[in-house]
């Protein structure tokens, strides 16, 4: 009878430790799924990163302000229908298009807000492109007209 009952209590005791190992596991995957969610959360903004209206007025002010507008802005300087097709959001440039990349004006970057790391503003046949520095791929695009 007294062996029952020891075996019982080391029964007992053990799916009781079990359980409570269990809860901890569970706890520290919750937070461990709660830091990825915020990473992607993070990433997903940076891949989202989009020009906010006040920066598409300040595009727009710096714009009309222009009397000499640099290379790549002036009218003279718009893209080919064939190539300006090929500028789209989440698009990667074609090398006709990288060709035609040129920095964007600083006083235009001054009145911006600094793009994500490994990315930069840049001018390419009459518009203010984000994008990748290294693949090329943009974020968002300005028309200007």
């Amino acid at each position: 009878m007294r062996l029952k009952f020891s075996l019982c209590f080391i029964a007992a005791v053990s799916l009781l430790l079990s359980s409570v190992a269990l809860a901890d596991d569970d706890d520290d995957h919750g937070h461990h799924r709660g830091h990825e969610k915020h990473h992607k959360h993070d990433r997903d903004d940076r891949d989202g990163y989009r020009y906010s209206d006040h920066d598409r007025d300040e595009i727009r002010g710096w714009y009309h302000d222009q009397r000499d507008l640099p290379p790549g802005l002036a009218k003279k300087d718009r893209l080919p229908p064939g190539l300006e097709r090929q500028l789209r959001v989440r698009g990667t440039l074609p090398p006709g298009l990288q060709d035609r990349m040129r920095p964007c004006p600083p006083e235009l970057e001054r009145r911006l807000p600094p793009p994500p790391v490994g990315y930069a503003n840049v001018v390419i046949g009459g518009h203010i492109v984000l994008v990748n520095r290294n693949t090329h791929i943009v974020l968002d695009i300005f028309h200007l007209e």
